[in-house]
């Protein structure tokens, strides 16, 4: 498996909670960790030992949307190769024109269904 630690950021606990259950349905040994506040997630990784191997996050959240949170982490040396996933509402091409999608940035939107959800979350996690 390509990713063991993985970090969910999104100011809405009902999606993070599906995106868990998602996870964890894909019965996988995956480790999954939630932050409400990107603010919180920050202060989180910088003081964690164990770091995720992925991050989802969600753009659009108060205080730290996702470009901004993206770039304070890119500043932390020990933060900035983690992959991140930009996880919102908006469609890719939405998103494209907004400049929420950076060079190179992976992006996708959430899905309408659980079913959806699951398996986006495979492709992803099993390198596809």
């Amino acid at each position: 498996m390509l990713y063991q630690n993985i970090l969910i950021i999104d100011d809405d606990i009902d999606d993070s909670d599906i995106f868990i259950e998602a996870i964890n349905s894909l019965n996988i040994n995956v480790n999954c960790l939630a932050q409400n506040n990107s603010v919180a997630a920050l202060e989180f990784l910088i003081s964690t030992e164990i770091l995720p191997d992925l991050i989802f996050l969600d753009y659009n959240m108060p205080v730290l949307n996702g470009n901004e949170f993206i770039e304070k982490i890119k500043t932390v040396e020990r933060l900035r190769s983690i992959p991140v996933v930009i996880y919102s509402t908006y469609s890719e091409a939405a998103a494209e024109q907004l400049l929420i999608v950076q060079d190179g940035q992976k992006y996708i939107t959430k899905p309408n269904s659980f079913s959806e959800l699951k398996s986006l979350l495979k492709n992803i996690l099993e390198g596809n």
